[in-house]
This record gives structure tokens, C-alpha cells and sequence, in this order.
């Protein structure tokens, strides 16, 4: 058979989240110099590259093959929007949207928390009309996306999550479902929107955008960065970054003008005396161990406290030292005082647990959203504390991102990570403008304990720069 007689039965397809060329020999690459994407599969007898691909391959195909291939890739279907109820773009929300636009409607905006990154999302929705698949981190975000796909368009988006399986023109689902099932509707959709995208460059959760053909690709974060690094990975997973707004531009005009307030406790005697402890018992076991293994580190004790009593016993004294930091007795009656300083004004409370969350909500009586708390009664208690029915919330992490909170203009941080992200959003939960009002975040913290180092850390992001801290 001759090169061109193979050319003549050249065909492209889409074959479980990957590119399958048929028609070429093995010794008839189609990688281009500098590019060397396709493998070839001796199983099929033919060349194979990630769908991800598909996008910059289709023009060198077609210029070194045409008109001998065949494209047998399915078209993302064209949208028609039942209506269009968009607010205005801010200037800074238009700005986002025309840089995402120049660079061919890929890349990632990176705007604070409270700033409107999904009216950008639903305004490139607009404007593309094209199959589209939003991606959330959790499913109360899903469902989010899913009523305001509704109240903005008047379209009801298909779910893929949650036990349903709906893939609609419009869809939405979380990032772990979305890679599950991204090698049977990986061709379907012609824009993807990675709704809190630090998550997408995961080991598994990349698989969401590698086994994709949509050339249209869109990220949202307040936060990119990643402490393993791998957020240098979303410029190829979805584009480079387009637009990134600085906190302090956002502060006093998106957002409200906010003060710090950090408050020192310190434990009582018996949590002191446990907590030294503690301390004592780690210390101990990681110096014996890194005398015989230098650089034994804690992921060590951890491979190791399934089998070794002594690490076991370690590792159990350090989670016990988290939980006197988060569950510091003094940390409830400054709380109360807090309560009553600010009577009458929405206030979130931030935990450090599960545990502390919930003894919180039985000592003051006020609801709480946890991980594991239902679909329904989050709705209903978000509800309420929107309609001033409860004046104050509680929450571990799952109010950290992207869900909309009622507004407030008060939040305690009383136990969480060393982790800026975590500070800003948590922040941002507060700080959407409503008037001239100004909104307070207290941290309050154990002396003496790490706790102190993770403040510390949560501090440098740029949310706190040139804040007003004080100290009480």
C-alpha cells in the first residue's frame, strides 16, 4: 500500500477520553518537530494522543493530510438560550471577559473572593453559546451552579454527580465525577469552566481536562497556588493566566473595607499540662527516630503508625494537640463576648473541627453546616440566616469556597490551617459590600501552642496588607 493510498482512508476519532488516527503505518508519524504527542498503540494499530491535544493538532492535520483525513469528532452543540437576565459588568468583570477573549477564549481569571467571577463565567456563557460543562469542587457548589444556570438562562443544566448521570448542552458536576465519566462526554462540550480550578491539578482530577476536546477552556480561582506546586500545571490544563485583579484593588470598592482583630487566649492549666505533654511524647519519639534514620519525617510516622506502636502512640498526642488548640475552652468565652459585642449583626463563626463546630452550636444554640449535613437542611439554614431568622452560623471548611453566603459583616476565626487560601476565603465570606459598612474578622488564637505559626501564615497573604490589626 502506498503513503497515499493510506492517507486516502485517514480518519480522526474520539476513543475513551483520547485521539485515535487511523490510516498510517508505524513508521508514517504524524508528530511534528517539537511536538511529539502521538504514541502509537499496537494493540488498535494506530497513533493515539490525549484528547487535551485536540485543539492544537487539528490545523497541522489538516494542512499535512488534507484532504485525506476524515474529522469523525462529534460538534459541541450550539446553544439557544431560553433568556439572558445578566447583570451589568463591573469594569473589572469586563476586562476579565475581553482578556479571556483576546487569548482565544482560554485562560484563567483570578479574582478575589466577592468580585463576581461567575457573571464572568455566565458572560462567556452568553457570548460563546456553545455545549458547555461547568466544574465545582463539591456538590452544594454544583447545585449552586445548577439554580443560578436557571435563573440567568432559564435553562434547566443536566448533573452528572451525586448519583445522577443527566449530560445535558449544559451540565454541571464535581471535579471527581467529572474525571470518572470525562472518557464517555469528553467530546461533547466546546467550553469548560473549572470553577475553583487549584483543585484541577490533582493526580486524578487533571483527568478532567486532559481527556477533553473542548477548545474553549475558562478558570476561577481567588487563590492558583498550590503548596506542591502543581498549579504551574493549569497554563497547559486550561490556558495562561488572563486576568488577575489584586486584593487591594478590590478593597473599599468591590469589596468593604475590613479591620483584623487578633485576640490571644491561653489554655488553662489542665489543657497546658496535656498539651506540654503531648509535645513532650512527639519530640521525643522523632528524635530517637532520626537518630538511627536522619531526615524521618512526619510522613514517615504516619506510613509507619499502622504497624509501630510507638508511632502510633505519636501520632495520636499530636492529633490530641489539635484538638486543645481548637476546642480551648477560653475560646468559648471569648466567643460570648464577641456575640454580645456584636449582638444583632449576622456573624460567622469559623471552626478548626468537626467536633468544635458542633459544641459551639450547642453551647450558644445557633445552626451549623458541616460536610456531612444534608442537601435540604444547608438550604434551609442558609435560608434562615439570610432572612435574619439566626443571627449567628458555624462551619468547619465547607463554607471555605465559592459558596454563596447571606451577607455578614462579622466573622470568627477560632481553628483552621496555616493555609492563605483558607484566610482569604474565609475573609471573603464577609466582605461583600453593602453600603459604607465595615466588616470585622477576629481571629483568636491560642498562645503559646502552633496555632500562633498558622496565624502567622495565614497572614501573609496580600488580603492583609496594610489592615488595620489589632491586638486585645
Amino acid at each position: 500500500m502506498t503513503a497515499m493510498e493510506s492517507q486516502k482512508r485517514m480518519s480522526l476519532s474520539f476513543d475513551r477520553g483520547t485521539l485515535l488516527l487511523r490510516g498510517l503505518q508505524c513508521r508514517e508519524s504524524p508528530n511534528v518537530p517539537g511536538s511529539s504527542v502521538w504514541v502509537w498503540d499496537a494493540r488498535v494499530g494506530a497513533w493515539r494522543c490525549d484528547a487535551i491535544h485536540y485543539a492544537s493538532i487539528g490545523s497541522t492535520l489538516n494542512h499535512k493530510f488534507s484532504p485525506h483525513l476524515r474529522d469523525d469528532l462529534p460538534q459541541p452543540a450550539r446553544v439557544s438560550w431560553p433568556k439572558i437576565e445578566l447583570p451589568q459588568l463591573r469594569p473589572e468583570q469586563a476586562e476579565a471577559l475581553a482578556a479571556w477573549t483576546r487569548e482565544g477564549c482560554r485562560g484563567q481569571v483570578i479574582m478575589p473572593t466577592g468580585t463576581g467571577k461567575t457573571e464572568v463565567a455566565f458572560a462567556a456563557m452568553a457570548e460563546t453559546k456553545v455545549a458547555t460543562l461547568v466544574v465545582a469542587p463539591v456538590r452544594d457548589l454544583m447545585y449552586q451552579w445548577h439554580r443560578r444556570i436557571l435563573a440567568t438562562f432559564g435553562y434547566d443544566a443536566g448533573i452528572v454527580g451525586d448519583g445522577l448521570s443527566n449530560i445535558k448542552p449544559i451540565t454541571v458536576t464535581t471535579y471527581d465525577s467529572a474525571y470518572i465519566h470525562m472518557d464517555k462526554m469528553g467530546a461533547g462540550f466546546g467550553l469548560l469552566i473549572f470553577d475553583e480550578e487549584h483543585h484541577l491539578p490533582g493526580k486524578c482530577r487533571r483527568e478532567a481536562a486532559i481527556l477533553s476536546t473542548a477548545a474553549m477552556r475558562l478558570g476561577l480561582t481567588a487563590t492558583p497556588e498550590r503548596s506542591d506546586g502543581l498549579h504551574k500545571d493549569l497554563d497547559w490544563l486550561i490556558g495562561p493566566v488572563v486576568y488577575n485583579m489584586p486584593f487591594k484593588r478590590a478593597k473599599g470598592s468591590t469589596l468593604a473595607d475590613f479591620d483584623v482583630v487578633r485576640i490571644p487566649v491561653a489554655l488553662n492549666d489542665r489543657e497546658q499540662a496535656t498539651y506540654d505533654q503531648c509535645s513532650r511524647a512527639i519530640r521525643h519519639f522523632l528524635i530517637s527516630r532520626r537518630n538511627d534514620i536522619p531526615g524521618y519525617s512526619w510522613r514517615d510516622l504516619c506510613k509507619e503508625s499502622g504497624k509501630d506502636p510507638q508511632a502510633r502512640h505519636a501520632q495520636k498526642a499530636y492529633y490530641l494537640k489539635q484538638s486543645i488548640e481548637n476546642r480551648a475552652a477560653e475560646k468559648l468565652r471569648v466567643l460570648e463576648d464577641i456575640f454580645r459585642l456584636h449582638n444583632g449583626r449576622k456573624t460567622i463563626v469559623f471552626a478548626g473541627s468537626n467536633a468544635m463546630a458542633i459544641e459551639v452550636s450547642k453551647r450558644f444554640l445557633v445552626p451549623t453546616i458541616l460536610s456531612h449535613t444534608r442537601k435540604r437542611e444547608r438550604l434551609a439554614v442558609l435560608q434562615g440566616f439570610a432572612e435574619g431568622q439566626f443571627g449567628v452560623l458555624v462551619a468547619n471548611r465547607v463554607l471555605d469556597e465559592g459558596v454563596d453566603v447571606p451577607e455578614a459583616k462579622v466573622a470568627v476565626v477560632i481553628g483552621g490551617q496555616g493555609s492563605t487560601r483558607q484566610a482569604k476565603q474565609r475573609l471573603g465570606r464577609v466582605l461583600r459590600r453593602s453600603g459604607n459598612a465595615r466588616a470585622t474578622l477576629y481571629e483568636v488564637v491560642c498562645e503559646n501552642t502552633k496555632e500562633v505559626m498558622r496565624s502567622r501564615k495565614r497572614r501573609r497573604s496580600d488580603a492583609y496588607e496594610r489592615t488595620v490589626h489589632r491586638r486585645i
